[in-house]
């Protein structure tokens, strides 16, 4: 990081300025340390919100922090759920261990603990976060781009190749790049409260009535819980402001029948509603989204965050990549073209879900019956739990070949597997993409393959050893992600490899490195 005069009241210059510092931003600034390019996220809060909004991490998600020897750490002191409810069906809920992964469960951790343990991550990695510093004006050019922030001593500039917006639903990087944002807007009025009861025995709920949906949780002796209610019909004013103790009360009683007292303390209150909204594009120029500034939805089934997490390990290695002059216009323009679709098809089954859980009794309810008994078939049950966690990605992009001819690794995740045939011991392939670098992974002995790649060992590593793939690959070239950009067959030839090579991770060390941006 580069300093020009003092600190608030300067030009700073950086490789890539990453505004917010929730935890999408702060996954990112992570990815891009990892990746070895400046990083510098500007969170206009002073302190974290500390508001616990998301607290599932699924399955995809938690292989990816495993990717990067985080995982440990998540799990530490977490409960975590084989299974979760669809749409509020509880009799029969999704079952994780029909996934065909290592890690077949969801980790409960709250969003205020993700938060600290990225930050801490970023922070370990050389990321300089700064709180209660606030984008303001923000500008690009063919070089780079500037922004203008309001910090504690007053405004500055920043001066940097590349800026993420970070910020949430509500983007300053998204509408000052001119991005357009466009969706449905909200129909539904939803709150949901950290407060206490002094009201003992609360039933512990999750329950559609005739004038909405409401779900508490309370401990049997009364104190601290949570509550949340739903009415449909009721798109929220722009105008309401903060959400009062009184709000929620008046909430609950008219959603469950009866009233239930709510009281101080309160840890948190908010409101929500149904807005799907994605952006137009995930980058322009040298300005790019990530998170709920390119995707905002019902917060149903916990997706939000997870494909935040997912879009900044997405773009993260792509993004260190081009800032070091190897990575390709064309690989960057990949992060738009990937993950896109995924939020798009977020947003499909979170406002299916939604039409799910009305209380319509005459309509609503058979078809629920319905979805109940398509659950209790395992490849139905696998179909919506892949949706849920992720972990039906696969990316067709920047192939050689059609999707429908590309062999049917290419695109799909290889985090999951464990290398075998070694004289170590067996070792899963997520534990070799700790440093963050694309690898090799020989499983058939092809001294040809190991040999095309040798002019890439400055950015790609090689291993040798075997795994269950079916169907079966003699090799896998793994991005930094997991995610596999070029499977190869024993028809696969050595240019093959080379080609896939090229496109993904630039030009062979022989023939030079692209110009530095």
């Amino acid at each position: 990081m580069m300093h020009n005069g003092n600190a608030d009241e300067a030009t700073l210059t950086t490789d890539v300025v990453v505004v917010g510092g929730g935890p999408v931003g702060l996954m990112l600034a992570g990815e891009l340390r990892a990746g070895g390019v400046e990083a510098l996220v500007l969170e206009k809060l002073v302190e974290p919100a500390g508001h616990d909004r998301a607290g599932a991490l699924h399955t995809r998600t938690v292989e990816m922090l495993d990717l990067r020897g985080l995982l440990d750490r998540f799990l530490e002191g977490t409960q975590v759920a084989k299974g979760l409810p669809f749409a509020g069906i509880f009799s029969q809920g999704l079952n994780f261990s029909l996934l065909d992964t290592r890690h077949p469960y969801t980790a409960l951790v709250p969003q205020s603990r993700t938060e600290v343990l990225l930050a801490e991550h970023a922070h370990q990695a050389g990321a300089e976060i700064r709180r209660g510093h606030e984008v303001t004006g923000l500008r690009q050019d063919a070089e780079g781009v500037e922004v203008t922030v309001e910090g504690p001593r007053g405004p500055y500039r920043v001066r940097a190749r590349y800026a993420v917006g970070c910020d949430g639903g509500r983007s300053a990087v998204r509408r000052l790049a001119g991005i357009g944002f466009p969706g449905t807007g909200a129909t539904v009025r939803a709150l949901i409260g950290y407060v206490a009861t002094p009201e003992r025995d609360v039933p512990r709920c999750w329950e559609r009535t005739p004038d909405g949906i409401l779900v508490l949780a309370f401990p049997p002796e009364g104190g601290t819980g949570r509550a949340v209610v739903i009415e449909y019909g009721h798109a929220p004013a722009a105008d309401e402001g903060p959400v009062t103790l009184e709000d929620l009360n008046a909430a609950v009683a008219r959603v469950r029948g009866t009233p239930l007292k709510l009281t101080e303390p309160v840890t948190w209150l908010s409101r929500f509603g149904d807005a799907s909204r994605q952006a137009e594009r995930y980058r322009s120029g040298r300005v790019l989204l990530a998170g709920d500034a390119a995707h905002v939805h019902f917060p149903i089934g916990g997706q939000g965050l997870n494909t935040g997490l997912q879009d900044a390990v997405n773009l993260g290695w792509k993004l260190a990549a081009r800032v070091r002059g190897w990575g390709s216009e064309e690989l960057l323009d990949t992060y738009h073209d990937e993950r896109h679709p995924v939020a798009e098809r977020v947003l499909l089954n979170t406002r299916a879900q939604l039409a799910l859980m009305r209380p319509d009794e005459q309509h609503t309810t058979p078809l629920r019956g319905f979805i109940e008994e398509l659950l209790g078939i395992d490849e139905v049950n696998r179909y919506f739990g892949r949706m849920i966690t992720g972990t039906d990605v696969r990316y067709t992009t920047f192939t050689s070949a059609s999707p429908g001819q590309a062999h049917p690794w290419t695109g799909c995740f290889a985090g999951r597997l464990v290398l075998s045939g070694r004289p170590e011991e067996p070792v899963p392939v997520a534990e070799l993409l700790r440093p963050a670098r694309p690898l090799l992974l020989d499983l058939a002995g092809r001294a040809d393959l190991r040999e095309a790649a040798r002019p890439w060992a400055d950015r790609v590593s090689v291993v040798a050893g075997e795994a269950a793939v079916e169907p079966s690959a003699q090799a896998l070239l793994v991005r930094p992600d997991g995610y596999v950009a070029w499977a190869g067959s024993s028809a696969d030839t050595a240019d093959e490899l080379r080609a896939g090579l090229a496109r993904w991770f630039g030009p062979p060390a022989a023939e030079g490195r692209r110009p530095a941006l």
